[in-house]
Formats: structure tokens, C-alpha cells, sequence
């Protein structure tokens, strides 16, 4: 089994990939797996350290005006049209799939044109310009939101399945009480874990201070992460609050496992890779999408949530230190709300995606197999199909000479 995997830009592209990657070598340990991704883009650093090849391609994302770096942009994409032509055709994958992200529309369509089968996983409730395009011409479409269906094109609607978002498999096995005392946190204490995103949000930041201040005051354990970038200026400017050892300040966190099973309540932007950690373990949520993300995305993810009652959202225009500071004491203190929030979460959590994802792309590669002849059998057909042309040339009579 040959399959080529295209992702990437953003972690939230790259990870769900790898992830797919993982479970199909674990259930087809011979499967050769490639990745094709940009030699700039996160993926040229994550891929390999997983272990899997990457090829490279030349392509890039079109601004919304029109100037020269657009045009640039276009004689790029056609240069990775055809550079991504060259793969698939090299490597005679026996599926493709897409993760988003722009490098996956060159690859996947050139799959798509070869009659190879094709998958494509949107991790979005708000569908990606690339994965939009791409639902007409691929086999199979996964989806990580339901009420995202209904913004995918007409004409490709039967082929979306609802599977969402896979989950590291580290946190699906992290437990509340292991976690605990992994982080040296007693059971009775109330624990909260607030995080900007892998680079750490500003806007975020600035709104924790204030919060930082009053759970020390009320003794509420925390992990707080800035992001790598932010971390210095922040610890300078809390530099006169007391931290116990179970109120932590990080500038990136390692653990995530531990940090989010040991938590009452998480505060995070609205990436749908950490959605779908935080409601696979169902915990409640204070949401704070990023703003001018692709297609504002981030909002119709936290959207998604809070309409089904399992966090809250806060859009980045009305946050405030204060509106942050009531909305996490108000859910600290209440807990018959905190309970039913919990449950709503882990409904709209799916621990179980990863095994729907691969069984969906299976089914795609089973099907291809099934309705391709063996060689044995086209070979035997073509020359079922020699003999009858045979049969009906008509016969040369010859004339002999006297």
C-alpha cells in the first residue's frame, strides 16, 4: 500500500497528518508513506521528525488584492502543479490524502485528474478556499464539524462524512487523578489551563494578568502558558506576584497530556486540533478565537461549541482583563455549571475519529482495489480481445497466378 499524504502551513494542517500516517503504519506496518509539503512552511520541520520522507513543492497563498506578488504567486502555483504532477506520477500512490493548507491543492488534484482515489480532511467548521475547490474533484471528503456541511459546495455533499478531528493518542489515555499527582496538584484544589496557541496569543496574555493576580489570591492552581515570545516581558510584568509551585507561568507547554487532564476549566484560542483535545476529554471552556484567521475560522470553530453548551466564546474584540476575570471566577464558582458543561464537551468530543478517518480512507482503497482487474486478468482480457478482433477481419482470398 503506497500513500501520499499533502499538509501544511499551520500545525493544525501537519498534525492531523502525522496522525493518519501513525495509525495506517500501525494497522500496515509495509505501507510506504510520503509527504509533500513546502520547504518554508512548519511541516519541513515536524515531518521528519516523525520519521517520514517529505518532498517539497513551489506553492503559495493568494492574497485577497490584486498587486505583482499575486501575479508572482500565480506562475508558483503552476510551477507546483507540475512539480506535484512529477510525484504522484513517480510514486504511484494507491490514495492520496489532504490535510489543507495550499500545498495540498496541487497534489491532490493531479491525483484527482489520474483517477487516483483521493481523500481530503477538513479540521474546520468553516471549510478552507482549498478544500472547498477540492470537494468536487476527490473521492471522499472527512469533516471534523457537522455544521460545516452546509458550507461545502452543493454538488459535493454526498461525498462528506462526519469523523472529526484526530487526538493524540497520549491524551485520550491521560486520567484526572494520574495527571494530578504527575504535577504535584491535590485532588481538592480547583485547576485551571490557559494557552495562546502553539506561538502564544497577546491579546490573551494581556487579559491573565488580572486573572493570574486573583487565583493566586484564591489559591486556584494553574498552568499558563505565553507562548516563547512573550514569555520575558510577562514574567516582568507579574515580577510582584507570589507563585506557589502549583501556579505555573511556562513559555511553551511540553505536557500537554498531564496539563489538560489535570484541569477544571481550559482558556484557549479556537485551533480545531486543540477543540478537539479539550472536548475529547470533556472538559468546559472559556474560547478565545484568534481574529483574521483564514476565512475567521477560529470564530465559527468557538461558535460551534458554545452553541452546544460545551465552552464559552469571547471574541477578541470584547475581551478584557475584566470580561475574562467574571466569565473564570463566575464558572469557578458554579459548579452545577461547570458539570453540565463538562458533559456537553465530551458529546461533541470524538475519541474515536482516528479509527473512523482510517476506516473511511480504507474503504476508499478497498474500493479502488476491487474495481481494478489483477494483472493476471487484464492481461488474459487483452488477449480475449486480440482473438475476437481477430475473428472479425475479413479473410484475404488470394488469387493464384496461372
Amino acid at each position: 500500500m503506497k500513500v501520499l499524504l499533502s499538509g501544511g502551513g499551520t500545525g493544525g494542517h501537519v498534525y492531523p497528518a502525522i496522525a493518519i500516517a501513525n495509525r495506517i503504519k500501525e494497522e500496515n506496518p509495509d505501507a510506504e508513506i510520503l509527504f509533500v509539503g513546502t520547504e518554508k512552511g512548519i511541516e519541513s520541520e515536524i515531518v521528519p521528525k516523525y520519521g517520514y520522507e517529505l518532498k517539497t513543492v513551489t506553492v503559495q497563498g493568494f492574497k485577497r488584492k490584486i498587486d505583482f506578488d499575486n501575479v508572482k504567486r500565480v506562475f508558483k502555483l503552476f510551477k507546483g502543479l507540475e512539480q506535484s504532477r512529477k510525484i504522484v506520477k513517480k510514486f504511484k500512490p494507491d490514495v492520496v490524502i489532504g490535510t489543507g493548507g495550499y500545498v495540498s491543492g496541487p497534489v491532490l488534484f493531479n491525483a484527482s485528474i489520474s483517477k487516483i482515489p483521493t481523500v481530503v480532511h477538513e479540521q474546520n467548521s468553516f471549510p478552507g478556499v482549498t478544500n472547498k475547490m477540492l470537494s468536487k474533484t476527490v473521492t471522499r471528503v472527512l469533516t471534523s464539524f457537522e455544521d460545516s456541511h452546509g458550507r461545502f459546495p452543493e454538488g459535493s455533499r454526498e461525498k462528506l462524512v462526519f469523523t472529526g478531528n484526530p487526538v493524540r493518542k497520549e491524551i485520550l489515555l491521560a486520567r484526572k487523578n494520574v495527571a494530578r499527582r504527575n504535577l504535584g496538584i491535590t485532588e481538592d484544589k480547583k485547576m485551571v489551563l490557559c494557552y495562546g496557541g502553539s506561538g502564544g496569543s497577546r491579546k490573551i496574555n494581556e487579559a491573565m494578568k488580572l486573572v493570574i493576580k486573583n487565583m493566586v489570591k484564591d489559591d486556584v492552581a494553574f498552568i499558563f502558558a505565553t507562548g516563547k515570545g512573550f514569555y520575558e516581558e510577562f514574567m516582568t510584568s507579574i515580577e510582584d506576584v507570589k507563585l506557589k509551585n502549583y501556579q505555573r507561568v511556562v513559555p511553551y507547554l511540553e505536557d500537554m497530556a498531564n496539563a489538560l487532564a489535570a484541569s477544571d476549566l481550559v482558556i484557549g484560542s479556537a485551533g480545531a486540533i486543540s477543540l478537539a483535545e479539550i472536548t475529547a476529554l470533556g472538559k468546559p471552556s472559556i474560547i478565545i478565537p484568534k481574529a483574521y484567521t483564514a476565512e475567521n475560522h477560529q470564530e465559527y470553530n468557538a461558535k460551534s461549541i458554545e452553541k452546544k453548551g460545551g465552552g464559552l466564546a469571547i471574541l477578541e474584540k470584547n475581551l478584557t482583563p475584566e470580561s475574562l476575570n467574571n466569565a473564570v471566577f463566575k464558572l469557578l464558582g458554579d459548579r452545577e455549571q461547570l458539570i453540565d458543561m463538562a458533559e456537553a464537551s465530551r458529546k461533541i468530543g470524538k475519541p474515536e475519529a482516528i479509527d473512523l478517518i482510517y476506516n473511511e480512507i480504507m474503504d476508499v482503497y478497498k474500493a479502488n482495489k476491487k474495481s481494478k482487474p489483477s494483472p493476471k486478468h487484464a492481461e488474459n482480457k487483452a488477449k480475449n480481445e486480440n482473438l475476437e478482433a481477430n475473428k472479425m477481419q475479413p479473410k484475404v482470398i488470394g488469387i493464384k497466378k496461372r
